[in-house]
């Protein structure tokens, strides 16, 4: 039987990648530092500290996984582009990677980031792209897949690294991008944003889940980028979420700096998952921020039911 083990899988997303894992008949096991969450009774809740060398190896000999699907990292906001605790996660990393093939395991999936790749390109390929990360984020993140290729080469492992773009939708951070303007309009608060002339590619989180279960059942290997594949700008996204909510008049562009390293363009060349993983998106911007919209404004009304 398919047994896959899921790390971080209380997070953004992780959440959604356990009901379709569940659908496509695997049983399904969940390392997390904290509680799970509740009606989860088809997943097996593992608690354990996976910055604990100790605790992952106990784990992971107990369970016997087939498979891993490992997204567990340090990501807090504004932070996370270089913090010390990157070094904390890339050993870590490298430690649940031993352990699992120690117990028998036969695939492995690690989440990477777009923040890998050299910004100046642009569009970005998994084949062409010169890999120069910028931040200790980037750089542990492309450290790990190093040491994944070379160790899934020596002792015949299977393994894809899915680099992410920007993936949204319900439980991002409230921090981000887009629920920050969903917020800040729920409020009527002004939206404050830079001048929205970047173009970015989005992808509804659950679009991206699917591609990664897609990608884990695949026989695909090395570096996948997923992505939409299509650039839009973060100003015609605001306006997106001001029209849905009424609120344009609240949108204020210009009103912050564009950081310096900002890149104008940054998107996925996603051939290798169109092609190769045979996966495409299900959800278009407007569902998807339809859907997230939505999501943000039922968590405004349970708060504000909470403080009647």
């Amino acid at each position: 039987m398919k047994k896959v083990l899921v790390t971080g899988a209380n997070g953004f997303l992780g959440r959604p990648t356990l009901a379709l894992l569940h659908g496509r008949g695997f049983e399904v096991h969940a390392i997390s530092s904290k509680a799970p969450p509740d009606g989860e009774s088809e997943i097996y809740w593992h608690l354990a500290d996976l910055l604990d060398n100790k605790q992952t190896e106990e784990a992971i000999a107990g369970i016997k996984a087939t498979h891993l699907l490992h997204l567990a990292w340090y990501t807090e906001p504004r932070k996370y582009w270089n913090a010390i605790e990157n070094l904390e996660w890339l050993r870590s990393s490298v430690s649940l990677l031993r352990a699992f093939t120690t117990a028998g395991g036969e695939r492995v999936l690690f989440a990477g980031t777009c923040a890998e790749y050299d910004w100046n390109a642009g569009i970005c390929s998994e084949l062409n792209t010169p890999l120069v990360p910028a931040t200790l984020y980037g750089t542990c993140k492309h450290a790990l897949q190093l040491v994944l290729e070379a160790y899934s080469l020596q002792v015949g492992l299977s393994y894809a690294w899915a680099r992410f773009f920007f993936p949204y939708g319900p439980h991002e951070r409230p921090e981000r991008f887009i629920p920050t303007v969903i917020c800040s309009l729920l409020e009527d608060r002004p939206a404050e944003c830079s001048h929205g002339n970047q173009q970015r590619d989005f992808l509804f989180v659950l679009d991206a889940a699917a591609a990664l279960v897609a990608l884990l059942e695949s026989d695909v290997r090395g570096a996948v980028n997923i992505g939409s594949g299509h650039a839009v700008a973060l100003k015609e996204i605001a306006f997106q979420i001001g029209e849905m909510l009424h609120r344009t008049e609240l949108l204020r562009l210009g009103a912050i700096p564009m950081a310096t390293n900002d890149p104008p363009l940054l998107v996925a060349d996603v051939g290798r998952l169109h092609d190769e993983v045979g996966w495409r998106p299900q959800f278009d911007l407007q569902q998807g921020l339809a859907q997230t919209v939505e999501w943000w404004r039922l968590c405004k009304l349970k708060i504000a039911g909470t403080q009647d």
